[in-house]
């Protein structure tokens, strides 16, 4: 099945030189990569793009992409979401995802549709900041590190996440999306 976005032609991605098809979901996308490269003091080598996540539930396999994830002192420190539409409706796959991403909880997750974002705390889920320029920069990132508790997941826990995920971003994904890969 064809997918629901106008192609535009190709650009080069921000953070990987790497040439993308040209939609307004990625130009979105590069818009944010240029904030944390050029405003946030984030180097390339922090920020890993369209990085896999495989969702299992049951017998039921799907593949979805995190849009960004950003590295401080080899680890996962902050993830970040795209989706265009409401901020709301995606905080909560959000945490789901970054609770499935690595084996502890990714201590900043922020949901973004490019013109606004949402910061949470990625262990209590609670909005702590919200707009653009509110995602943190590297050195306020690196802070917030020092007294983070790196606890990992529980498997009860990680079985209820991944069908959060499940559900929000492959069960109700558009029919015509072709950013998810059922297995």
């Amino acid at each position: 099945m064809d997918g629901h976005h106008l192609i535009l032609g190709e650009l080069i991605d921000r953070v990987t030189g790497a040439t993308l098809t040209d939609t307004h979901d990625e130009r979105h996308r590069q818009k944010i990569a240029a904030l944390l490269l050029d405003e946030k003091g984030y180097e390339k080598a922090d920020i890993r793009p369209r990085v896999d996540l495989i969702l299992k539930v049951d017998a039921k396999k799907a593949l979805v992409k995190v849009d960004f994830l950003v590295h401080l002192s080899e680890r996962p420190a902050m993830m970040i979401k795209y989706g265009p539409g409401s901020l709301v409706t995606r905080q909560r796959p959000s945490l789901a995802i970054s609770r499935l991403l690595t084996p502890y909880q990714i201590p900043v997750v922020v949901v973004s549709n490019g013109e606004n974002a949402q910061i949470l705390d990625g262990a209590t889920g609670k909005v702590i900041a919200s707009g653009l320029a509110a995602i943190p920069a590297r050195a306020e990132l690196a802070e917030r590190l020092v007294s983070h508790v790196w606890q990992k997941m529980p498997p009860e826990r990680t079985q209820m996440e991944s069908r959060i995920a499940y559900c929000y971003e492959i069960d109700g994904a558009c029919p015509c999306d072709d950013t998810i890969c059922r297995l």
